[in-house]
């Protein structure tokens, strides 16, 4: 252990036995334990079971009256559903755990992890970034995932829509980690629950602190971003406004003292706003891999690896939409200041011509995108 949690004549060791780790999961799972609590009993106790036996006591101290540690059997069902799941638990000290995340004094005591855990000794780039997505970013999301996985770095994402998504897809061949926001089976949000069940069965990993079966909230999420950073030794904000849980990740980075590096993007563009304050204040411009691969330390070269035969986000089949006023928006959502072609929207879009033609005639006639010479279009700001 590092940091003030550290100073303690019991140094933290890890489980060597199932129950053991029975022990510290119940530990962990306690009321008001949380991750400093833990470190602190444990090196108070020397054992996740001694603790358990003076959690009581210590809460009576602290003026919490009727304290009952968690019941065996809370952490006993949640076993099974990580036997169900195929998930098994990584804990801090083991071989297993990842040396750049244990290196933090907030580290997880515990990760639970369904897929290929060897993803966690390579190393490793975080690619975060906005929900609603533009197309370039998706591309250039896209395309850094792809340059950095055939470098042989592992991307590091949070599962979620736009960037983490194409991150994500670009990064199944080559190594792709998605750290949750709630438990390790709970695939959210539910329109990538293909994708994180393809990411394992491609060799990839998925991982959570969170209890197994927990449904993500929204506090749940500043943590797991800390996760994400913490693993990476740079952390990459492809596209994110100036108020994101992408800039929490940019934060976190920075706090743990790994690099930050950021793709600009265009003023008027809401989008870029987070991205261009972090390149304003020091972040490292990122216009291709290359910039990001000159920033880290060589890597050795990767192990070939098979060639997937997975489709293109752009090559799916024509998903019906269901009415005008969503397919404005989501034209409205891929499109930004910087004009860009509409062939290349329409592939995007992933959706039929005849079906985009009438609705950017729409917003043209509305006054909220503007044509320009080329088969150039932008939105009007």
């Amino acid at each position: 252990m590092t940091g003030q949690a550290n100073s303690s004549t019991h140094p933290l060791l890890p489980p060597t036995s199932e129950d053991d780790r029975l022990d510290w999961l119940r530990l962990l799972r306690s009321r008001r334990v949380g991750v400093s609590t833990f470190y602190r009993l444990m090196a108070d106790h020397g054992t996740a079971r001694a603790a358990l036996a003076a959690l009581p006591e210590v809460a009576a101290a602290a003026g919490v009256e009727g304290y009952k540690i968690c019941p065996e059997g809370v952490v006993l069902a949640e076993w099974k559903s990580a036997r169900m799941a195929r998930a098994r638990l990584i804990c801090r000290g083991e071989a297993g755990y990842p040396t750049a995340l244990a290196d933090l004094a907030d580290a997880p005591p515990m990760l639970w992890a369904v897929g290929d855990p060897a993803l966690l000794m390579r190393p490793m780039v975080a690619l975060v970034g906005a929900r609603n997505a533009s197309s370039l970013g998706t591309r250039m999301a896209r395309a850094l995932a792809q340059g950095l996985g055939e470098a042989g770095f592992v991307i590091v994402s949070g599962l979620a829509r736009g960037i983490d998504t194409a991150a994500h897809m670009a990064s199944l061949g080559t190594g792709t980690i998605a750290v949750l926001g709630g438990g390790v089976d709970v695939l959210y949000p539910s329109e990538n629950a293909k994708l994180a069940e393809d990411m394992v069965h491609a060799g990839g990993l998925r991982l959570s602190e969170q209890p197994m079966g927990l449904q993500p909230q929204a506090r749940h999420f500043p943590a797991r971003n800390r996760i994400i950073s913490g693993l990476a030794q740079a952390t990459v904000v492809v596209e994110a406004a100036a108020k994101s849980g992408s800039l929490i990740t940019a934060r976190c980075a920075l706090d743990q003292g790994r690099e930050v590096l950021a793709v600009p993007g265009h003023p008027f563009d809401a989008r870029a706003g987070g991205c261009n304050m972090l390149i304003r204040d020091g972040a490292r411009l990122v216009r291709s891999a290359e910039d990001v691969i000159e920033a880290l330390p060589p890597v050795d070269a990767p192990a070939p690896q098979p060639v997937l035969d997975l489709p293109e986000p752009a090559a799916r089949p024509a998903k019906p939409l269901p009415d005008t006023a969503r397919l404005h928006r989501a034209i409205l959502e891929r499109l930004g200041p910087s004009p860009m072609a509409e062939d290349q929207l329409i592939r995007d879009m992933d959706a039929p011509a005849h079906h985009l033609g009438p609705a950017l005639t729409d917003l043209e006639l509305a006054g909220q995108i503007t044509r320009q010479p080329g088969g150039l279009l932008a939105r009007t700001v």
